[in-house]
């Protein structure tokens, strides 16, 4: 386990990229001698940006400052057992007597069985393949934008895998009239595992104007995903946080941040300067192209017409329909949609 203790002068966003580098779900605040000051877990973070603090803001008042942790002393597996099911935590930091961070215990370590163990129901998956994967030409004149290998392995098997490891096994793939090749790919491979329903698109209907296809096959929440994207989250919290917050659409959104090499002028009144701010960072959340929908949203949906999400997301807002998002770490995100940033996002993906 890489190390996870951080200090509580870092940012939210940095807290974010420490928690994508250590692969837990939670974060040991100490001080500069390295004694306890609290937990930080990614719960803690995501409800602190949804409730209105900036990426850019300190951790200091959004950490557990009351952690659960153990004596080294005192400690037993037994006990620690107890408390990983009771309190239903991931990481327990364990402390000498003066309250130095000596170790940090996580449920693999006391558990034979993994922790993530999905609890969810099963919901239908929609994948929108059906684009013509222009920004990814010229491989696309010979196969599929969702055949693309990725380490020798099409992107669209990616995506189901991510889905699979939280019990999500029942899949609809809206591909063009063009995509009878990504119909014979899926006949010849063994998906006992999964179940894949294809719906064809007759003419092109945009990002999400397939979604009207399958009006009477989609009976509850679903999830729903490009075909070009791969998400690093937990999907069980996903779905959770939309029944809580009782979304009509979860938007699962990346931190990114843009850095700019110079001094940016800020104007005043009558052209003068206001003030000069050298080598800004920004940081914005980003749409992901993975979402959480309530079924009745279809509704929405003109039949047969060339219809975006973007569309889709204006028709909500002057409904005053609920919009939710769901923010994850830059690391989480993948983007393989087109050539320049499929280039320099390969060397991130792992077999």
């Amino acid at each position: 386990m890489k190390n996870p203790l951080i200090s509580s002068n870092i940012s939210i966003s940095q807290s974010m990229k420490k928690l994508s580098e250590t692969g837990q779900r939670c974060l040991v605040i100490v001080d500069i001698k390295k004694k306890l000051l609290g937990t930080l877990t990614d719960g803690d973070i995501r409800r602190n940006i949804l409730s209105g603090y900036e990426l850019s803001d300190s951790i200091k008042k959004i950490y557990n400052k009351k952690p659960i942790y153990f004596f080294e002393k005192n400690f037993s597996v037994e006990n620690a057992k107890k408390i990983f099911i009771s309190k239903n935590i991931n990481l327990i930091p364990i402390i000498n007597s003066q309250r130095k961070v000596v170790n940090c215990l996580t449920w693999d370590d006391v558990f034979e069985k993994p922790s993530k163990k999905s609890i969810m129901p099963t919901l239908s998956t929609v994948i929108m393949a059906g684009g013509k994967g222009i920004r990814m030409k010229p491989f696309t004149d010979v196969l599929p934008k969702p055949l693309v290998p990725i380490n020798n392995k099409p992107i669209i098997e990616h995506i189901i895998e991510n889905f699979l490891n939280f019990n999500q096994n029942k899949f609809f793939l809206t591909i063009s009239q063009k995509s009878k090749i990504l119909k014979y790919y899926f006949k010849d491979k063994n998906t006992k595992s999964y179940k894949i329903n294809f719906v064809t698109e007759k003419k092109p209907l945009g990002t999400i104007g397939g979604l009207k296809l399958l009006e009477q096959k989609l009976t509850s929440n679903f999830f729903l995903a490009n075909c070009d994207i791969l998400v690093d989250a937990n999907y069980q919290d996903i779905f959770e946080l939309h029944k809580s917050r009782n979304n009509d659409v979860t938007i699962v959104a990346s931190i990114k941040e843009f850095n700019i090499p110079y001094g940016v002028c800020e104007i005043g009144k009558k052209g003068l300067l206001k003030n000069i701010k050298e080598k800004p960072n920004f940081q914005y959340l980003v749409n992901t192209g993975l979402y959480l929908v309530n079924k009745k949203i279809i509704n929405l949906i003109p039949k047969n017409k060339y219809f975006d999400f973007t569309d889709l997301i204006n028709v909500l807002l002057k409904k005053k329909k609920k919009i939710g998002v769901f923010p994850i770490a830059d690391q989480k995100w993948i983007d393989v949609g087109q050539w320049d940033i499929f280039e320099k996002n390969l060397k991130k993906i792992k077999n």
